[in-house]
């Protein structure tokens, strides 16, 4: 007997994307967190393109962008005088681009949406500790009340960078220090800088950087949040240090703030109506392995790194989009032997990636590492994510689902996104068919693709112009504009399965027994 199916451990943004995810799909879950209050800090303030489109199937998109500012892109003044300017521009294949939002601003979203679920937030209690066996994990939680005891078929770690699930485990984290200790303030400015772009400004001697201030936009007017080093009255060390992530004993003051400015800002200015500052130092570290038995972890329990590039909640919340489809399957029963290992083998490589990444970006610059200015913004909006070779996706897929525009349904007036058709909780298999496509055949590819999924898949029809409109049962779009076929390089008839998290499953043959054989990677 349980008291929850799942039990998730941190009410961030990765243990919310983790209990909305779940609680859309019909699996109780129950969240906790030690805080009695939301945290009221811009720890993390980039959202990246890739999240938007997660935050569009999630169907919160709307109150994120209303929230949010656009990023538009950066620019770089070395000893006064500007030496860089880069802008953000995104290809005219992808739907979203940059925006800037203070965290807690996204949990906010994210939590009000958990609430219409129906899911209360388990607040002023921590994880004490827990055991697993071959059923579930009963753990012991702590709050004013005293301990209690939760048996949950699974749990969840999203309990931060000094994570008691990871601890527990017993999972390794290996990683190290940056030397340099860091301030961060949330203010606001009167300066002529265009809105919308971040400021970096730096002192060299040499060739060496020994000043340095990065100013971030955030909603506002003039508003952003700065980072710089610290003064030595305010370093880790005279406050009694912090291993990683923020002090808040000795914050900054706006004086402090002031100072860097009149030594660094492009222009004269003056910083006021400070919201919050501290004191924060950088680690890179990952775990050995993102889960063990019935118990996982996500976000900063799993791999924190510089914030170079704004990549570390945008990666812990696509840990946890990724995980959620999984155990909604292992809990339904509907999910095949060593499902949930695949989570373990797709997001711990990424992790990996990302830490060695932000680390050479933060010593060397974005993008030192390339000179191909497209590949870096794709990369750096985490579009370039593939899980190819896991065990669960066939050769050739494993990359994200490129949108598709201009396709037309008899029943709407206008065209309409490949995207909107994604925006559930299921597997999607899209067959296309050109003139040629024996379309009988195509309804016994979808009837056989739902009996090996447990009916759990939507099925579509994008077809060319033509391929009759009334020649099927299945809901059919023409591909007017031809963009699908671009977007996915099809020509002939072809099978396109989109996993729940928009990555890339499977493309290939429209043959019942290929896409069985897939299928039954991820169904029992």
């Amino acid at each position: 007997m349980t008291d929850t199916e799942v039990l998730i451990a941190g009410a961030g943004p990765i243990g919310l994307t983790a209990a909305i995810e779940l609680a859309r799909r019909g699996v109780a879950v129950r969240i906790v967190d030690p805080l009695l209050e939301p945290p009221q800090y811009a720890k993390a303030v980039g959202v990246q393109p890739r999240t938007l489109e997660v935050f569009e199937r999630m169907g919160i998109l709307r109150q994120i962008l209303d929230a949010a500012v656009p990023f538009r892109g950066q620019i770089v003044y070395v000893n006064g005088e500007p030496v860089g300017q880069v802008d953000f521009t995104l290809p005219a294949d992808v739907p979203f681009g940059f925006i800037g939002l203070p965290q807690y601003s996204t949990e906010r979203v994210l939590r009000e949406e958990l609430a219409t679920r129906g899911v209360p937030i388990g607040r002023g209690i921590r994880l004490a500790g827990f055991e697993q066996d071959a059923d579930g994990v009963t753990a012991t939680l702590q709050g004013e009340g005293g301990q209690q005891t939760v048996r949950a078929q699974y749990l969840v770690g999203a309990d931060g960078a000094h994570s008691v699930v990871r601890k527990t485990l017993g999972l390794t984290f290996e990683g190290a220090a940056f030397d340099e200790q860091y301030m961060l303030g949330d203010v606001e400015v009167d300066w002529s800088q265009p809105p919308g772009y971040a400021i970096r400004a730096m002192h060299q001697t040499d060739g060496t950087i020994d000043d340095l201030l990065v100013c971030i936009p955030l909603p506002g007017r003039g508003r952003y949040r700065m980072s710089m080093l610290v003064p030595p009255d305010l370093s880790t060390e005279a406050t009694g240090g912090v291993q990683h992530g923020f002090e808040g004993g000795n914050p900054p003051e706006l004086h402090h703030i002031q100072a860097v400015l009149d030594r660094l800002s492009p222009e004269p200015t003056t910083a006021r109506n400070m919201r919050w500052s501290s004191v924060f130092r950088i680690s890179h570290r990952i775990v050995d392995a993102y889960g063990k038995g019935r118990v996982f972890v996500a976000g900063d329990a799993a791999h924190i790194h510089p914030p170079t590039g704004a990549q570390g909640m945008n990666t812990g919340i696509q840990d946890a989009y990724n995980l959620a489809w999984k155990l909604g399957l292992a809990v339904s029963g509907d999910a095949a032997d060593g499902l949930l290992d695949s989570y373990d083998a797709e997001r711990r490589p990424i992790g990996e990636e990302v830490v060695g990444r932000t680390v050479r970006s933060a010593r060397e610059g974005i993008g030192a590492d390339s000179d191909d200015p497209s590949f870096v913004i794709r990369r750096e909006a985490q579009l370039l994510v593939s899980y190819a070779g896991s065990p669960i996706v066939t050769d050739g897929a494993g990359g994200r689902a490129p949108d598709a525009r201009g396709l037309t349904r008899a029943a709407e007036t206008d065209p309409v996104r490949l995207y909107t058709l994604l925006a559930g909780t299921r597997h999607t298999l899209v067959l296309y068919a050109d003139g040629s496509a024996n379309v009988d055949l195509l309804e016994v590819v979808a009837a056989a693709a739902r009996d090996a999924a447990n009916g759990l898949i939507d099925v579509y029809v994008v077809a060319d112009s033509g391929v009759d409109g009334d020649a099927t049962v299945l809901p059919l779009l023409h591909d007017a504009d031809g963009d699908f076929a671009r977007a996915y390089g099809v020509d002939g008839v072809t099978a396109v399965v989109v996993r729940p998290d928009g990555q890339l499953g499977y493309v290939g043959p429209a043959a019942a027994d290929s896409l069985t054989g897939y299928l039954k990677r991820t169904f029992r």
